[in-house]
């Protein structure tokens, strides 16, 4: 069964192109056909999924061959990975129905469903790299699908992160191979233990974390993803979230549990990232009136939990056990919150064009399906007790609590019980906004209201069913998370699950309370009292204030480049001035006794002997009509121009083409007359 890996990577990449042919011809066709491709890929990973851990490698692609394995770690994140392309593509099709550039939408849907698996299967990094690499390039077409100014623009800023964080991913592939000799995941570990100096491994990891950070969303690389979520498709935006950005807290999960398994240097510098992750998408998603920037923000601000708990699982060291079971329910929990939440973005954005809470302010005030749809999530998210978030979140704080002691951790503990309180503010903002309050137009919420079928049953399957998955899941936090944790914990090599958590005692209900009593706050007192005027929601985050647009742009595309050409320059200069010095001086000019003042030696030669025989000439039988040429330089003009056309042919195709068809004949030659 080894061959299934295999085709979890590549079968959905020869449907995209399948699905593109047969778009040229028929479009619900083409439809169709993208939904049996994610409907039996999901078929297929979980018929993989049941099987024991297999292996396949395909050799002397790329020079190292490309590696895969499956274990419990990727059973469930490609099954994850597989329910959500599946959800997400049947939503499309009625999401799309009046959009342009459906083809290449579907065409780089799958091959980004085929790109994702493959990081998810991989077993060494240097796959991983491969197929995190066509990711990138591929999912870039999402963000520039509409193609309109702000699509180009966040499309643009994707794809330089991207690249970049790539390249210094390759950079810190390279020394790891250097010091190690390996890329083949399972032999990091031991290999890395024996490394005494840890120098080089450092500068490894941090090249690394750029990469796969960047890709995650966190800070400071975090720029692309509240630009890239509004402006993308709302199916594009749940696997951007859910899905993608999960592929880069994999590739941190591989460098912090293989290269620095229980190093606190480690630990420390992801906590410290996290944290600052975790509070600043909050704290953007709070300011922002936009449904999903409010949402893409959110997800900044949740990888950064991910990002604290697994840096606690390196401050831990050998009982990292909440911290470990922490990081994967919480990955779990936020792809499928994500895929719930974006989809309903999704069919508000299909009935009234419009993200701005203002305008879509009302729209579901009368239906109570996509209310109580919405609602799962938004509970789920916001760490509510019953619901699936508040499994995670406890975990992860409890994490905290139990290294405890210094002042930093205390502070830390702190940040992470006001960003979860942050969380329940902007998710009741947005709830009341689109599904409590009415329209400031009494005539657009009419219309609002007067929408009883403001979405088809194929959607209405995609969404229901994944909030009832998403409800049932957090209903059984034993019975299921647990056991889903316990699946997953090997790949972060914590080999016993020990005892149960109980997660409903005081002592883990307090830290959600208090995180629930400051998002109560936060809502009442800032967002009811500040950030609504005269019964509209204003952003009042300045608009100077842009990561992007004041420091990196700046730097990336203004400094950085006069810099390094002033250096240039400066350095061309002085080599210049170097050189007339020493000509002048030193190495002054002088010709040479052999040197010719043109031409080569036979040009030379010939025009010295027909000069001595035109002078024979005039002097004897064409004396009444005496020629009087310089054969020297007419034959040296005249060797130039023998070579410069020598030259242009040489270097032409069609000489190129010769040279190979003369070589094919003495082959075919050599072949006849020797075999």
């Amino acid at each position: 069964m080894n061959y299934l890996l295999g085709v979890l990577v590549f079968y959905p990449m020869i449907g995209a192109l399948a699905c593109l042919l047969v778009g040229f011809k028929n479009e619900k066709a083409r439809d169709y056909l993208a939904d049996f491709i994610v409907v039996s890929e999901f078929v297929l990973m979980l018929l993989a999924a049941m099987q024991p851990e297999m292996a396949l490698e395909i050799p002397e692609i790329c020079g190292m061959g490309l590696h895969f394995t499956m274990d419990g770690f990727r059973d469930v994140y490609g099954s994850i990975a597989a329910l959500m392309w599946m959800m997400t593509t049947i939503l499309s099709r009625e999401y799309f129905a009046h959009h342009e550039n459906r083809n290449r939408f579907y065409l780089f849907l799958l091959l980004t469903l085929g790109a994702t698996m493959g990081v998810f299967l991989s077993s060494d990094l240097f796959t991983t790299f491969i197929f995190f690499e066509i990711m990138s390039f591929t999912s870039y077409v999402w963000v520039a699908q509409e193609e309109n100014k702000e699509a180009l623009r966040a499309a643009v800023t994707y794809l330089a992160v991207a690249v970049i964080g790539g390249l210094v991913m390759l950079m810190g592939l390279f020394m790891v191979y250097h010091e190690l000799g390996t890329l083949t995941i399972s032999e990091i570990l031991p290999l890395a233990e024996t490394v005494e100096n840890k120098t080089l491994l450092y500068a490894a990891g941090v090249c690394m974390l750029v990469g796969f950070g960047a890709k995650a969303g966190a800070f400071p690389l975090h720029i692309w993803l509240p630009k890239a979520h509004p402006v993308a498709p709302a199916p594009a935006s749940a696997l951007l979230s859910g899905i993608l950005t999960k592929t880069g807290i994999f590739g941190i999960l591989v460098v912090t549990s293989n290269l620095f398994l229980y190093d606190a240097n480690w630990g420390m510098l992801i906590l410290i990232l996290g944290t600052i992750t975790m509070f600043g998408g909050a704290f953007l998603a709070v300011f922002s009136v936009d449904l999903k920037r409010t949402l893409a923000c959110s997800s900044m601000s949740q990888i950064g939990f991910i990002m604290v708990s697994v840096g606690m699982q390196c401050l831990l060291g050998h009982h990292n056990e909440l911290a470990v079971h922490g990081t994967m329910l919480h990955m779990v929990n936020h792809s499928m919150i994500k895929l719930v939440l974006f989809m309903v973005a999704g069919v508000i954005y299909m009935n009234t064009h419009a993200l701005n809470l203002n305008t879509i302010r009302g729209f579901g005030k009368n239906k109570p399906l996509l209310k109580a749809i919405f609602l799962v999530g938004a509970l789920a998210i916001g760490g509510i007790p019953l619901f699936s978030g508040y499994i995670s979140k406890t975990l992860l704080h409890e994490s905290i609590v139990h290294f405890g002691g210094s002042l930093l951790i205390t502070a830390i503990e702190w940040v992470f019980l006001f960003s979860g309180g942050l969380t329940v503010a902007y998710m009741t903002k947005l709830f009341v906004a689109i599904f409590v309050e009415s329209n400031n137009d009494e005539k657009v919420q009419a219309k609002y209201d007067g929408k009883k079928k403001y979405m088809n049953m194929e959607s209405t399957f995609a969404l229901a069913v994944s909030a009832l998955l998403l409800f049932v899941w957090g209903l059984f936090p034993h019975k299921l998370m647990d056991q889903v944790a316990i699946i997953g914990q090997e790949f972060m090599h914590l080999h016993e699950a020990g005892h149960a958590v109980h997660y409903f005692a005081w002592v883990n209900l307090k830290g959600g309370l208090i995180s629930i009593t400051i998002g109560a706050l936060v809502y009442l007192f800032f967002i009811r009292k500040v950030l609504i005027k005269n019964n509209e929601y204003v952003n009042l985050w300045p608009e100077w204030f842009d990561v992007e647009n004041k420091i990196y742009r700046p730097i990336l595309l203004g400094f950085l480049p006069f810099i390094s050409r002033l250096v240039c320059r400066v350095f061309d200069s002085v080599v210049d001035g170097i050189v007339v010095v020493l000509r002048k001086t030193l190495y002054s000019d002088s010709p040479l006794p052999y040197e010719l003042p043109e031409g080569n030696f036979i040009t030379h030669t010939a025009g010295k002997v027909m000069n001595a025989y035109q002078w024979f000439a005039n002097n004897t039988y064409q004396k009444k009509n005496p020629v009087y040429k310089d054969y020297v330089h007419e034959f040296a003009l005249f060797g130039t121009r023998l070579y410069e056309e020598r030259f242009i042919i040489t270097r032409s195709l069609s000489f190129g083409l010769l040279l190979a068809c003369i070589g094919l004949c003495i082959t075919l030659v050599y072949i006849i007359f020797v075999f």
